[in-house]
């Protein structure tokens, strides 16, 4: 076998490994269960996103937009097929088509991230989310890049004095 063909095999291998096995989707997206996203609330949401390479480097998610999504039985499943168990799905593993319902991403709330990563949501109503971003670095015109897509999730009761405090690393 030739080097470049090991490469290629190796390459390929590193790839898969990094792949979550996608499901077709079998709940349909419910604006009426995502409507909390629209509720007035006191809640306060804020955190840090980054991702620690190899090399114990951290990268921030400077200027990346961060989403709050409710976790809607629709969010829930379409989490469990990009990530798996996990909390991170590779740059060069997240599906190119990802296509979902045009209204999932009206009932979702987004923001930046600070050059440090950090973020936050203010006036949120009490529920479940999940909170995702993308911490991604390398040459922008690179076949591939490194970092990836990390998220979280969160429940707010209402009941909170203090902002919730997340972190999304991918751990």
């Amino acid at each position: 076998m030739r080097i470049g063909t090991i490469a290629a095999v190796v390459w390929a291998g590193a790839v898969m490994a990094g792949c979550v096995e996608r499901q077709p989707a079998t709940v349909a997206f419910s604006t009426e269960e995502a409507a909390v996203i629209r509720k007035p609330g006191n809640g306060v949401i804020t955190g840090h996103a980054f991702r620690t390479k190899p090399s114990g480097v951290v990268v921030n998610a400077a200027g990346q937009v961060v989403r709050l999504i409710p976790a809607t039985g629709f969010a829930r499943e379409r989490f469990a097929n990009l990530y798996g168990k996990g909390k991170y799905v590779p740059h060069r593993a997240y599906p190119a088509d990802d296509a979902v319902d045009p209204a999932y991403a009206e009932y979702t709330r987004t923001t930046k991230a600070e050059a440090n990563g950090r973020f936050a949501f203010d006036k949120v109503a009490p529920g479940s989310y999940f909170i995702t971003t993308q911490v991604i670095w390398g040459d922008e015109n690179a076949f591939s890049r490194e970092g990836g897509s990390v998220y979280d999730s969160v429940t707010l009761t209402g009941k909170e004095t203090e902002p919730v405090q997340v972190i999304l690393s991918g751990n």
